[in-house]
């Protein structure tokens, strides 16, 4: 059965943060993969994508990106093929029948709405994409299509959380030089090292961009390996891979 992990803020859109459970991987990936990049059978994936869009819109096309952690997005009007997915790591559109997709294990998956006017965006925010402004961008492309950012609702699925993500403190300089006051998402950690909390950092960012409602699952990818792919627990145990799991939202 797969698991689809709903925000209370976005009950009136048809969205769903999957996780690793369902599926048809076995191994090391075993579960609900659905990413191309990793060494995982390629029919496995296929399937596995293809549950996972059943789960959240049957019938629907399901449109992702290569995600190349950026700021940029892609404005999706119809289908594209795997082949043509653009390299990009957000996208939005008002087209019914499109479920947009995210891929994530254990960076920051973003699912916006203004359900007024049928405008849906989803964002993947690693730390090089939150601080470059991906979700900003987002944002400006979902008002670009009649959205209007005082209705966008937003939820933060899964991700690394603050007590699994060690950082340097040379990596927490980089985002206390962009704006003194970042320093509120690191807490002291072992000698030269800091706890990062970037689901709080994302949260912030888009309230300052003016969204009135953010909702965060509270769900940290990295210390649940039953429900959730994580790429740092992998390189932890030394795994020559890791799984990706899907965060979804779907306009009309």
């Amino acid at each position: 059965m797969i698991e689809l992990q709903k925000a209370r803020v976005l009950a009136d859109v048809r969205h769903g943060f999957a996780g690793r459970r369902g599926g048809v991987s076995t191994g090391l990936y075993a579960g609900l993969n659905v990413g191309l990049g990793s060494d995982d059978d390629r029919a496995a994936i296929l399937a596995n994508r293809d549950l996972a869009r059943d789960a959240l819109l049957p019938g629907g096309a399901l449109v992702t990106v290569r995600q190349v952690h950026s700021a940029d997005v892609v404005t999706v009007t119809g289908p594209l093929a795997e082949g043509e997915r653009p390299a990009a790591d957000a996208l939005v559109t008002d087209r019914p029948g499109l479920v947009l997709g995210i891929l994530t294990a254990d960076c920051v998956p973003v699912l916006f709405a203004d359900a007024q006017v049928g405008v849906v965006g989803a964002a993947h925010a690693g730390w090089k994409g939150a601080i470059g402004g991906v979700t900003d961008a987002t944002i400006a492309a979902m008002t670009a299509l009649g959205a209007d950012r005082g209705r966008i609702a937003c939820a933060i699925g899964p991700c690394i959380g603050r007590a699994s993500y060690e950082v340097g403190d040379d990596f927490a300089a980089r985002f206390e030089a962009d704006d003194a006051d970042n320093g509120r998402f690191f807490s002291e950690g072992r000698a030269g090292h800091r706890q990062f909390d970037i689901a709080g950092y994302v949260a912030a960012r888009l309230a300052a961009a003016g969204i009135g409602r953010v909702e965060m699952l509270d769900e940290d990818t990295y210390g649940q390996p039953e429900r959730f792919f994580s790429y740092r627990r992998s390189c932890h145990l030394g795994e020559p891979g890791y799984g990706r799991q899907i965060s979804m939202i779907a306009a009309g």
